[in-house]
């Protein structure tokens, strides 16, 4: 059924809920697990900081590449050494795009995000787990 199982992961709680149930899924049917975190671009304040020094902007992108490495290889560490198989991806861009565009390119089955509480239905239609629903072509498991 699912052979290949992409998690959504950063430092946030509900993404190490997903990483979890993600594994105990992909161990009990036999499935990858491939762990993606999202390096998204920087923010519109950087060009101010690079006007005051034109390297910040790459040493901000490679101490967020470094934060995201290392979370990453924490979550890894803490799988079960006879758990599925898990293999750990930094993506960069646009959340949805990145996440869609990885899941298309490796031929994701099931993607496992974490859900956020959401207090109003208009933040829920704006949410990124509604778009990526909008964008995948695989099926999505939200974890609460």
């Amino acid at each position: 059924m699912f052979s290949k199982i992409a998690v959504a992961y950063d430092e946030s709680p509900q993404a190490e809920r997903a990483l979890r149930v993600a594994i105990e899924l992909a161990k009990n049917l036999a499935a990858e697990v491939l762990i993606l975190t999202v390096v998204e671009n920087p923010s519109a304040y950087t060009a101010y900081a690079a006007g005051a020094d034109p390297s910040l902007p790459r040493i901000l992108h490679q101490d967020r590449e470094l934060f995201y490495e290392e979370l990453q290889a924490k979550a890894i560490g803490s799988a079960p050494s006879e758990g599925p198989v898990v293999a750990r991806h930094l993506i960069e861009g646009d959340e949805v795009e990145a996440i869609a565009g990885f899941v298309r390119e490796h031929r994701v089955d099931l993607l496992v995000v974490g859900l956020h509480h959401r207090s109003s239905y208009i933040s829920r239609i704006w949410s990124t787990v509604y778009s990526l629903a909008q964008d995948v072509p695989c099926s999505i498991l939200g974890v609460h």
